[in-house]
């Protein structure tokens, strides 16, 4: 009888660095999806949340914070030839822990590159080596040393991992409704030169959270729907975004970076302090945060179109993230504090009565103006799929699930980035747990009812500029 397309076997053993959001809700999809005993699974986290859940499936618990002093300590007895490294930690190096995984031959996935403590902020390091990109350009580094070996997939959750494979489908699916043949792409180098050749300049990732629980945001508290703590940290990060071949005017706070493949720019202020207009089909038009995220300059450099050193195209790419409103109302209270977190910290769950995730990425600039394509995940349908999960949190479970069956399918790739993975395989196992997954066409631009208070400065020959965009 043939194995089910969304089932995999696994021998070996999978250690899980961290157990939060993330973590709890993976796990029902990993023994689900993934042919292991819980006697095979050990998480090693820094604290006691998760402990009930962990004690649910049976799965031994490590109350063990990871430092620079002791991860090769404790991980080294737990590790052997053929297991799985799941990290779904911050403050712990991901650079580190892809090593330790290639040294050791086992398999690695995380959903984004996290530094050591402080390597967010450190004061003594300049803007530019606080961003993403430099973390990206670390791990391409590493990459090129190790080269093949054990499959390590860095940046795959929802976003970064997921959209990756998102825009592909998008573009395919543009290029039918334009009459465009496509034909199978394959490479870089294809799938950038349909991109070229559909005129697509920008792509947001396009996300608005509208669930909201029935216990409101406290004074002196950062309430979320996923990690606090992970989305400070890339809320503090420097605001970055991939550059396009097609923006006139550079920003005034902009930089470039002076390493690197240049495919993004940062902004000297903060995400979490910058807002940008994008749009999605249920919440039309609104601003977002304009949060650092790995896809922001890994899409931007997969779709770079060369002609030898010259770079003939390119697109803008960067997040634009509306939060639950309690979130909000948490970054706005963060910033009025000069950036110094609240002294309580609260992820939202059960206490949460109704709402949606919104998340897709928005393709724009050509010829059908803008394409919207992605999940609209209700909480109530994400409850109804998989326990311990918000709309917000199974969006990223599902997309780790995916990338770790492809790394079991795929195991000796060495470090791969989601662009570089086959985005059928990844969405064919995710379908099922996005909810409504859309695509919609519209006429929405940045520069849609502006002026009506005040005039602006606005390039209206391309209303796709990123000077209309930013807020």
């Amino acid at each position: 009888m043939p194995q089910h397309p969304m089932h995999v076997d696994f021998p070996g053993r999978v250690v899980m660095i961290g157990f939060g959001s993330i973590g709890q809700g993976v796990m029902p999809l990993i023994l689900r999806h993934i042919g292991i005993a819980p006697d095979r699974i050990t998480i090693v986290t820094a604290d006691e949340a998760g402990l009930s859940e962990a004690k649910e499936y049976g799965i031994k618990f490590m109350i063990k914070p990871l430092t620079r002093e002791n991860y090769r300590q404790v991980l080294e007895p737990l590790l052997s030839r053929g297991d799985f490294l799941v990290n779904l930690s911050v403050d712990v190096s991901s650079l580190a822990l892809i090593e330790l995984a290639h040294e050791k031959g086992a398999l690695y996935i995380d959903t984004c590159i996290e530094p050591w403590p402080g390597g967010y902020t450190d004061p003594s390091l300049s803007p530019s080596h606080r961003t993403n990109y430099a973390l990206r350009e670390s791990a391409l580094a590493l990459r090129a040393k190790l080269a093949k070996g054990p499959t390590a997939v860095i940046t795959h959750g929802a976003n970064p991992g997921l959209v990756s494979h998102f825009v592909k489908q998008a573009l395919l699916n543009i290029a039918a409704d334009l009459n465009v043949d496509a034909g199978q792409p394959r490479s870089r180098e294809q799938w950038a030169a349909l991109a070229h050749q559909l005129q697509v300049k920008v792509i947001h990732i396009a996300e608005r959270d509208t669930q909201v629980a029935n216990v409101p945001k406290r004074m002196q508290e950062f309430v979320n729907t996923w990690s606090v703590d992970g989305f400070v940290s890339e809320g503090s990060q420097p605001a970055e975004l991939g550059w396009g071949t097609h923006e006139k005017a550079f920003p005034a706070q902009g930089r470039r970076h002076e390493f690197g493949c240049q495919s993004a720019i940062y902004l000297m202020q903060p995400g979490a302090g910058t807002r940008v207009r994008t749009w999605t089909p249920q919440a039309g038009h609104f601003h977002g945060f304009l949060i650092t995220h790995g896809e922001s300059i890994s899409i931007s450099d997969y779709f770079t179109l060369r002609n030898g050193d010259e770079v003939i195209y390119r697109p803008t790419v960067h997040y634009a993230y509306h939060p639950c409103d309690d979130a909000v109302l948490s970054v706005h209270e963060f910033a009025g504090h000069n950036w110094r977190l609240q002294e309580t910290k609260r992820i939202l769950n059960k206490e949460i009565i109704d709402g949606i995730d919104e998340l897709g990425v928005l393709l724009a600039g050509h010829k059908k103006n803008a394409y919207w394509y992605g999940s609209q995940l209700s909480i109530h349908e994400a409850r109804n799929l998989v326990p311990h999960n918000t709309a917000t949190s199974l969006q990223v479970c599902v997309a780790v699930l995916s990338g770790m069956v492809w790394a079991i399918e795929n195991p000796q790739e060495g470090i791969v980035e989601p662009d570089e993975m086959d985005f059928r395989r990844n969405l064919e196992i995710c379908m099922p747990y996005l909810g409504p997954v859309v695509g919609e066409y519209s006429n929405w631009t940045p520069l849609l009812d502006r002026e009506r208070l005040f005039p602006e400065d606005l390039d209206k020959s391309d209303p796709w500029q990123f000077k209309n965009v930013i807020v």
